[in-house]
């Protein structure tokens, strides 16, 4: 006796999912011990059923109806329960008590648990600020700084309030506020944001933003907000719940009045239990999640397909969504006697001890293209916000932006400049190269697009949903890639508190809208959407948690599949719901005839019940 009743401690102690699947598999044995009468037992196996998954139905439908007239499906279910119970149909009883716990256990598995994305983004916020004093410099914390403090930021710190630099020069990492995919740089009299990064060199700031109004915290906000928005699709079963009742009631009533018979309105009870009509919608959408995760996406939230069959609108972010999100040399020119591989030789040597991103980009691409390392350099000098100088084999050589080579001495000519500036207007960045106080030549790097998202692209017009591009980057970027794309919407320069906006427009126009992005700044619009889709490969883990599903290994050419898919799964769950329901209609009317008794009853609408979801598994291969 011990030992059993540490079982059950044990048992009782374990996580939700995991205890209802124990108590599933108990109940699930017992009657089948109980309709073949396998084992003697002093009383009927079946009544284990009825108290392991019936008791905490009428238990829920009793709380509901008390506390607040709730009337659900689980209603009717305690109805049938208790009639049968009454007149000694324990199997009946035990029957549909597992059927509809089978069928909760399925909508709950379909639910994610994990929020993990706000208390993310909480651990971005800055903890302390360096405030320059009359006395000196002090460190404390950042919710301390007030407005008109000076700030000072070392590299590699993150910035504690939103204001303007007074002095220094520096690149900053503003991805976690525009998803930009490059660092900015930034000098006197520009703005810089709270939770972005200093890579580079020092500065000091006047504070303008603090506490609450910082950029990070109002983002916070937004992601709390834009999730509290977001309505609930409540379960069709007890949608209708209230008229299943009161049909049912009332046939039942008028049988037994008409008929005298206590057991068919009981039959009638058991066979209107709306057990396939539960099973009807989880059945279903765990298919299509199955097949979804085959395709790459993991449906995070259960309800997250049938949202998304309703969406008309796709807006993406482009910087590692429809582009690889990280830069690449596309051009490189020489304007000198140096042939176009030494001009990339030397660059490449140059900027190989830097940290800069574009700077690594230009190294990845040279060991790319050429199948080796670039030659060695010594007195290398980093100089923030311009670029970098060194030495590589006996010559001078500065690799960075106009600024780096004017203040050396180097001219710059009027048509290269047009030529370079033509670039940078289709989104390229451009470092120019000088060697020994001479132009040598140019470097044109730029995000480039994915080679999957043109194709992916034209199947979503073909579906009659419209892709909107909605980006931090500038005008000319997001210009050059949605002409690309043949995108025709297009919203640039959004932060985040922008991309949110945009996407409320959508839905008070009544448009369904789908969000896809991979940065911390798109976690609000991921929330904000009717369906929020991140980037599980080069997306930020707060992106991942703020979405409803997350596309692992990155791969965009699926989006139309899984778009397809969502609508099919509604298909095929109105297509359940039809047959349960003329099932249940059609059994109502054998049961007050007595065709059915209370054990057949159950029978029948648990064969139902497998039709429901032998065809929902059919969506586990589907592929338009």
């Amino acid at each position: 006796m011990k030992k059993c009743i540490e079982k059950i401690e044990r048992l009782l102690a374990m996580g939700g999912t995991k205890k209802e699947i124990v108590l599933l598999a108990i109940s699930g044995v017992s009657l089948v011990i109980s309709i073949f009468d396998l084992i003697p037992l002093p009383f009927d196996a079946a009544w284990v059923a009825i108290l392991l998954c019936g008791v905490p139905i009428v238990l829920e439908a009793v709380i509901g109806l008390v506390t607040a007239f709730d009337i659900k499906a689980d209603v009717l279910v305690s109805l049938a329960l208790i009639a049968s119970v009454m007149i000694g149909e324990d199997f009946a009883a035990g029957e549909v008590a597992f059927i509809m716990q089978l069928g909760a256990l399925l909508e709950d598995l379909t639910v994610a648990k994990a929020r993990a994305g706000i208390e993310k983004l909480v651990h971005l916020t800055p903890r302390t600020a360096r405030v320059l004093t009359a006395e000196g410099e002090r460190v404390i914390p950042a919710e301390g700084v007030q407005i008109g403090d000076v700030v000072r930021v070392l590299p590699g710190e993150t910035v504690p309030v939103d204001g303007v630099i007074l002095s220094g020069q520096t690149s900053i990492n503003q991805a976690v506020m525009t998803g930009e995919s490059l660092p900015v740089d930034k000098a006197a009299g520009d703005e810089v944001l709270s939770g972005t990064v200093n890579q580079f060199g020092a500065f000091e700031m006047r504070a303008a933003k603090v506490g609450e109004d910082s950029s990070i915290q109002r983002m916070i906000r937004l992601v709390q907000s834009a999730d509290a928005g977001k309505a609930k699709i409540v379960g069709l079963a007890d949608r209708w719940a209230t008229w299943i009742v009161l049909i049912a009631l009332t046939a039942a009533a008028v049988t037994w009045a008409v008929t005298g018979e206590m057991i068919r309105a009981v039959t009638i009870l058991v066979v209107f239990c709306p057990c396939a009509l539960v099973l009807a919608t989880p059945t279903a959408i765990m298919a299509a999640i199955g097949n979804a995760t085959k395709h790459g996406f993991l449906v995070r939230e259960g309800d997250a397909l049938e949202r998304l069959s309703k969406a008309v609108k796709v807006t993406f972010d482009k910087t590692g969504t429809l582009t690889y999100g990280m830069p690449k040399v596309t051009q490189v020119r020489s304007v000198s006697a140096y042939e176009r591989e030494e001009v990339y030789a030397l660059a490449a040597a140059a900027e190989q001890l830097s940290e800069h991103p574009l700077g690594k980009a230009v190294v990845r691409g040279y060991r790319q293209a050429f199948g080796k390392a670039p030659s060695a350099c010594r007195d290398f000098v980093v100089t923030p916000g311009k670029g970098v100088s060194a030495v590589v084999e006996g010559a001078a050589v500065l690799a960075g932006n106009g600024k780096l080579l004017r203040e050396n001495g180097v001219a710059l000519d009027e048509r290269l400049l047009e030529e370079t500036e033509t670039l940078v207007a289709q989104g390229s960045t451009v470092i120019f190269l000088a060697v020994g106080g001479e132009l040598a030549g140019y470097l044109a790097l730029a995000d480039t697009l994915r080679e999957e998202s043109g194709e992916m692209v034209r199947r979503l017009y073909a579906l009659g949903i419209e892709p909107v591009l909605l980006t931090g980057d500038s005008e000319h970027a997001a210009g050059t890639i949605a002409r690309q794309l043949n995108i025709r919407q297009v919203f640039a320069r959004c932060l985040p508190e922008d991309k949110l906006k945009h996407i409320g427009d959508f839905q008070q126009r009544g448009e369904a809208v789908c969000m896809i992005g991979d940065g911390v700044n798109d976690a609000p619009a991921l929330k904000k959407a009717d369906v929020g889709i991140a980037m599980g490969g080069v997306g930020s883990d707060i992106a991942v948690d703020a979405a409803d599903i997350a596309l692992v290994d990155d791969e965009v050419k699926e989006l139309p599949h899984l778009l397809a898919l969502s609508r099919r799964m509604m298909t095929t769950i109105r297509l359940n719901l039809t047959f349960s329901m003329a099932l249940n209609f059609l059994s109502i009317a054998l049961a007050i005839t007595g065709v059915l008794n209370p054990v057949v009853g159950a029978l029948v609408h648990n064969a139902g019940s497998v039709a429901v979801i032998v065809n929902s598994a059919l969506l586990l291969k589907w592929r338009k």
